[in-house]
């Protein structure tokens, strides 16, 4: 579920996304009643493939639900405790969601090598008959998803791609039912369970990995930083670039800080101007505080970073620079 779970961030919050949020919540529900039937489906037949299929749509039905949360969130204003307001609780839940699917993988090999050496048996018939079901909700739901926004949304296009993931995992669970009733392979059942299991801790580890990197501040992966700098340097009057540090709000909302030392006769407030609007349409960055100084502001005791790959510590100062703030 790749925490790209993003949202396209505007700062108006006018999410003009009924669609998407209605499509969501159809999708979540189709979801969780049929994850529930086969969970139960799961123990009433004895079948491993059906509870690890579950498994896989409870992955699903918890991306979903981070996607509804984000959007209903994202709307919620700002406050003077929480500046960003709860931008950052789509992040959170995402990486509790990580954690939960690489346990429920551990659960279904852990059960799957106990079954590989003495496979019990499954009512293979019944078993098939909920995948069959599992695989038409899977269908409905992707039906559903089509029809919001799925090609720009990254929320949209990462909960349609968990539950194309899923309809692998049905698939695989009506295969093993075929399998074991024709020929009593009943070995079919956690061969394909561990198939599975092997899908949801792939979408599992990227999520987590993304995630930590984003309460890590770490650069947005679509932004290359020495990029950024050097087109900075480019603009005309700067002489120098320093303090630049990008980091991730939420998916799809980037945030931006920088010190952009310009010639001293020179007015700073077209070059902030510059500045503002090479950030938004080439990096697509509208949360930018943009510092510019002139030689008087002198910076050996402010330590701050040169560029990226300086380990210099910043020490929070409260000099009086021309601070300007943008906020488009």
């Amino acid at each position: 579920m790749g925490l790209h779970h993003g949202h396209s961030h505007d700062h108006g919050h006018k999410h003009g996304k009924g669609a998407n949020k209605k499509a969501l919540l159809t999708s979540l529900i189709i979801t969780t009643t049929f994850l529930i039937i086969e969970v139960i489906g799961g123990f009433l037949t004895n079948s491993l493939a059906l509870l690890s299929d579950a498994g896989h749509m409870l992955s699903d039905s918890s991306a979903l639900f981070l996607s509804l949360i984000a959007m209903y969130f994202a709307a919620r204003p700002p406050s003077a405790a929480r500046t960003y307001g709860l931008f950052r609780f789509e992040i959170l839940a995402a990486l509790i969601n990580g954690v939960t699917l690489v346990l429920i993988s551990v659960y279904i090999f852990w059960e799957a090598i106990e079954r590989l050496a003495a496979p019990p048996e499954v009512s293979s018939l019944s078993m098939m008959g909920i995948a069959f079901i599992g695989l038409l909700a899977n269908i409905a739901s992707a039906f559903v998803l089509m029809r919001g926004d799925y090609k720009n949304n990254l929320n949209m296009r990462s909960a349609f791609l968990h539950v194309l993931g899923d309809m692998l995992g049905s698939f695989g669970a009506i295969v093993a039912g075929l399998l074991m009733w024709m020929f009593g392979w009943y070995i079919a059942d956690p061969i394909i369970s561990i198939v599975v299991g092997v899908l949801i801790i792939i979408s599992a580890w990227r999520v987590t990995k993304d995630s930590i990197h984003v309460l890590m501040e770490g650069t947005p992966s679509s932004i290359n930083v020495q990029e950024v700098e050097a087109s900075l340097r480019r603009i005309a009057g700067v002489t120098d670039v320093h303090d630049l540090h990008i980091w991730t709000v939420t998916s799809g909302f980037d945030a931006l800080t920088v010190h952009l030392q310009v010639e001293d006769q020179l007015p700073s407030y077209p070059v902030l101007q510059e500045a503002l609007h090479l950030l938004r349409d080439q990096y697509g960055i509208t949360h930018a505080t943009v510092q510019i100084e002139n030689a008087a502001v002198r910076h050996d005791e402010l330590l701050c970073q040169v560029g990226p790959g300086h380990d210099h510590h910043e020490k929070h100062h409260d000099h009086d620079h021309n601070h300007a703030h943008a906020h488009e």
